[in-house]
């Protein structure tokens, strides 16, 4: 019984390109097989008419299993792909040797798969079929049945000036085709590349846009039940004032809605472009001592440690010592999403560390929870995916759009021992520009 749905061919790069190799060698073999019918019959040349079809019919049977292969759900590597170009230049050398050698008018058809090589495979694959195919065209210049009907001398004899010059004339092709076509192969796949990067860095930025226009809005609609929370909860303080107990709860829960108001009017200011036009430079320690100590008020569950230790200059030059780096709000809001999720992941023994050396500060963020799933590891950042169940991912998206905006990089690890690595990246400034 037959599947409802057909078998598709694979779309990867390699695979496509390993059907339109199949089509060519159909084509091209089809119209040797032709040539083959019109030099006989209507030429009469001289041939081992039985040994050029079997050459033929082996190449016909090779097509048909790479048909049969591309219907098989697995991806196409270079190796293979240059086995097949290989079983080409040799099924192309037996039949050449049959029909002529060097005198065989279609000899250059060896340009056919050193162009395709340099084209689609890696510079030292698309050499070697270049050097294979050369090997190939350098030895049918002494092996090969003659075809007298081609007017040439038997291979004893000394080469004639026509047959040098043709091998010439290839070797100096295939070089110039493997290489110029290589390049222009490699700068059209770097465009194509560095065009999906602007589009996704533009598609990210549109969704940054999107998330701050929100954040302003939401940032104003916030600060009345925020007031009334304020005003509510000093006047619950006058009337728990004899419980101690209470007042402490209070107290802290005023703290936290004091918090949150400096926060929003904060991300209010920082929404006038007059104050994002230049960022502060500040000793990486100092400012990261204040931002943990402003996150452990929104998170007293927390149990940290707060390491700072100097990597040693490789270039043994004498440099200031101080790790100087260009810090805004966004930024400050950015480590504290970092330290949230880890908090989130597990209050418990959460590791921060910061090191520095001649080009860089380094922030690494250890904590014990779960990690990172394996499965989302390369999305984190990119689009809107979270490591929280109930997460929207938006905290990840604006951390690694702000850092990378700034020179930076984020990148989250699972931790051989356990929990999530998450490494933060800023380029150290001079604190003179």
């Amino acid at each position: 019984m037959h599947s409802p749905h057909p078998s598709l061919l694979p779309l990867s790069t390699p695979n496509r390109n390993l059907v339109r190799l199949t089509i060519v060698r159909g084509i091209s073999w089809t119209g040797f097989l032709a040539g083959l019918i019109i030099g006989v019959e209507g030429l009469g040349f001289s041939l081992n008419v039985p040994a050029v079809i079997t050459v033929i019919l082996l190449m016909g049977l090779i097509n048909v299993a790479t048909w049969w292969r591309l219907s098989r759900p697995r991806d196409v590597s270079h190796q293979e792909y240059l086995v097949h170009l290989l079983i080409d230049i040799f099924g192309l050398t037996l039949l050449f040797h049959l029909t002529g050698g060097p005198t065989n008018p279609f000899i250059n058809y060896y340009l056919i798969p050193v162009t395709i090589a340099a084209a689609t495979l890696p510079w030292r694959h698309a050499w070697i079929i270049a050097s294979t195919s050369l090997l190939a065209y350098s030895l049918l210049m002494f092996f090969y049945h003659p075809v007298p009907q081609l007017g040439m001398s038997h291979a004893g004899s000394t080469l004639n000036l026509h047959t040098l010059g043709m091998w010439l004339n290839f070797t100096l092709s295939a070089g110039l085709v493997t290489f110029f076509v290589y390049k222009m192969a490699g700068a059209l796949r770097a465009k194509e590349q560095t065009l999906s990067h602007t589009r996704e860095a533009s598609l990210r930025n549109e969704q940054v846009l999107a998330v701050a226009t929100q954040a302003a809005g939401t940032a104003h609609e916030l600060g009345t039940p925020l007031s009334t929370m304020a005003v509510l909860l000093s006047e619950m303080r006058q009337d728990a004032a004899e419980n101690t107990q209470l007042t402490g709860d209070i107290d802290l829960l005023r703290c936290q809605v004091d918090t949150c108001k400096s926060h929003l009017q904060r991300l209010v200011e920082v929404a006038d472009r007059r104050h994002m036009t230049a960022a502060d430079t500040r000793d990486a320690r100092q400012w990261l001592s204040d931002i943990v100590q402003r996150w452990l008020v929104l998170r007293p569950d927390v149990s940290h440690q707060l390491d700072m230790l100097s990597t040693s200059d490789p270039s043994g030059d004498d440099i200031d010592d101080t790790p100087w780096i260009s810090v805004d709000a966004t930024l400050d809001q950015a480590l504290t999403n970092l330290l949230n999720n880890a908090a989130d992941a597990n209050p418990d023994s959460i590791a921060v560390y910061l090191n520095w050396n001649h080009t860089e500060v380094v922030i690494d963020i250890r904590d014990h929870g779960p990690g990172v799933p394996l499965e989302i590891a390369d999305q984190l950042g990119e689009t809107f995916v979270s490591t929280k169940s109930k997460g929207m991912g938006i905290g990840l998206f604006l951390t690694h759009a702000t850092i990378n905006r700034l020179g930076g990089g984020v990148s989250l690890y699972n931790h051989p021992e356990g929990g999530t690595l998450t490494e933060v990246v800023l380029p150290r400034r001079n604190p003179s520009n």
